[in-house]
C-alpha cells in the first residue's frame, strides 16, 4: 500500500483530508467535495493494517490507546506538511481520516475573521470562545489569532491542542504548545488548564473545552486574570452559551451564569459553505458580551431569541448577526440566495429578505 502516491496527490491537488476505508478506493475532501484518487485500487483489510503500521510506526503508547480505546488522535508529518490522523474501527478493521496541515497559516484578514475578534484579543483578561460545527474552520481561525497575537503581542501564549497542528514558534511573544493525551505533555485538556496557573502564562488557548472539569478549569483561570481563548463545538452563539450553563447541575447554574456574564468577552460562531467561486466562504456569527446580552446571560431561563435579538441591536459594538453575513455575502455574489436560505430557520426568510433588500440600496446595486 502506497500511502505516500496518496498523500502526494492529496496535496498536489490541495485536499483537506484524506479518507482511507476499505471497501472503497482512497478519497480526497476537496472543498467539501469527495473525489476517488485516480488510478488507486479499492483498500482491503490488510492495507489497513499495513496503513496502521505505517502510522503508528510501533510507538507503544499510541499502540497502547488505540487497543484500550479502539481510536486513536495522532500527528503526523510527512515532507514537512503536519497531518492529524484519526484512526478508529469499523467492522473491527482500522480505518483513517488524515487531516493535512497547511504550513503557511492564512492571515485572519484572508480568512474572513471579522476584525472584532482580532481587537478582542487585547483584552486584559476574560473568556473568548470560537465555535461551530466539525469541519468550519474553528482550528485554522484559533492559530490565526495565536500567530496575530505572537506577532503584535509580548505575551506568554500556552496551548493545549489534541493533537497539536500548527506549529508555531516564539516571536514577538513567548509561546508553548502542549499535546493533551495518554503518553502526552499533558493527561486531559483540564489537567493542563490546572497546571498553567503556575507557568505564569498571560493567554491560555484550549483546544477544546468538551466537559464540566475543563470548562471549571477554565473559567477558573479567566477569573484569575488571564485571556482564555477555547472553541466548543456548537452551531451558534446562543447555544453556546446554553451548553455552557447545561455542563453544570441545575442547582449550580444561577452562580455559573454570573461568573459567564462577568467573564465572557466574545463569541464567534462560525460556517463555512461552498462560494460561487468553488472556494470555502467563511460565514461568521459574532457576539460581544456587553450589559444587555450579561443581563439576558444572568436570567433565570435562558432566552435562545433574547440572545439573538441582543446580536441584531448591538452591531455597532462588533456583534454580527447570521442573517446580516449571510445578506452581506449574498449582495457580494458570494454565495447564492438558496444557500442563505438554507442556513436559517424558515420564520426568518422574510427578515433575510428585508437585510439583503437594505444592503442592496446603501451599496448601490
Amino acid at each position: 500500500m502506497n500511502l505516500d502516491k496518496i498523500l502526494d496527490e492529496a496535496i498536489r491537488l490541495d485536499a483537506s483530508d484524506v479518507h482511507l476505508i476499505p471497501g472503497n478506493k482512497p478519497m480526497l475532501r476537496i472543498a467539501r467535495d469527495l473525489i476517488p484518487v485516480e488510478g488507486s485500487k479499492i483498500l482491503k483489510p490488510e492495507d489497513m493494517y499495513e496503513i496502521y503500521d505505517y502510522l503508528v510506526k510501533g510507538n507503544v503508547d499510541k499502540d497502547e490507546v488505540f487497543n484500550t480505546t479502539r481510536k486513536l488522535d495522532m500527528s503526523y508529518e510527512y515532507r514537512d506538511i503536519r497531518l492529524r490522523v484519526n484512526i478508529s474501527l469499523s467492522d473491527e478493521v482500522p480505518i483513517a481520516t488524515l487531516r493535512l496541515i497547511k504550513n503557511e497559516l492564512p492571515s485572519y484578514e484572508s480568512l474572513g475573521v471579522p476584525d472584532i475578534v482580532r481587537r478582542m484579543t487585547y483584552q486584559p483578561q476574560g473568556l473568548i470562545l470560537v465555535t461551530g460545527k466539525t469541519n468550519s474552520g474553528k482550528t485554522t481561525t484559533l492559530n490565526a489569532l495565536i500567530n496575530y497575537i505572537n506577532e503584535n503581542q509580548n505575551k506568554k501564549i500556552l496551548t493545549l491542542e489534541n493533537p497539536v497542528e500548527y506549529k508555531h514558534h516564539s516571536k514577538k511573544s513567548l509561546i508553548v504548545q502542549k499535546e493533551v493525551g495518554q503518553g502526552r505533555d499533558s493527561l486531559t485538556f483540564s489537567d493542563g488548564v490546572k497546571n498553567s496557573l503556575r507557568e505564569d502564562c498571560d493567554i491560555l488557548v484550549i483546544g477544546e473545552i468538551r466537559d464540566k472539569t475543563t470548562m471549571e478549569a477554565a473559567i477558573e483561570m479567566a477569573e484569575s486574570g488571564h485571556l482564555v481563548i477555547g472553541t466548543l463545538h456548537t452551531k451558534s452563539c446562543a447555544e453556546t452559551i446554553d451548553r455552557m450553563i447545561n455542563f453544570y447541575e441545575v442547582r449550580d447554574q444561577a452562580s455559573i451564569k454570573y461568573l459567564l456574564s462577568a467573564l465572557l468577552k466574545l463569541v464567534v460562531s462560525q460556517r463555512l459553505l461552498k462560494g460561487t467561486d468553488g472556494k470555502l466562504v467563511l460565514v461568521p456569527e459574532v457576539m460581544v458580551v456587553d450589559n444587555i446580552v450579561a443581563g439576558i446571560i444572568r436570567k433565570e431561563k435562558l432566552s435562545v431569541s433574547e440572545i439573538e435579538d441582543a446580536i441584531q441591536s448591538n452591531l455597532e459594538k462588533g456583534s454580527i448577526g447570521l442573517i446580516n453575513s449571510l445578506a452581506e455575502l449574498f449582495v457580494d455574489d458570494r454565495i447564492t440566495l438558496d444557500q442563505a436560505k438554507a442556513q436559517i430557520e424558515e420564520k426568518n426568510i422574510e427578515t433575510l429578505n428585508r437585510t439583503i433588500m437594505q444592503l442592496k440600496i446603501k451599496k448601490g446595486k
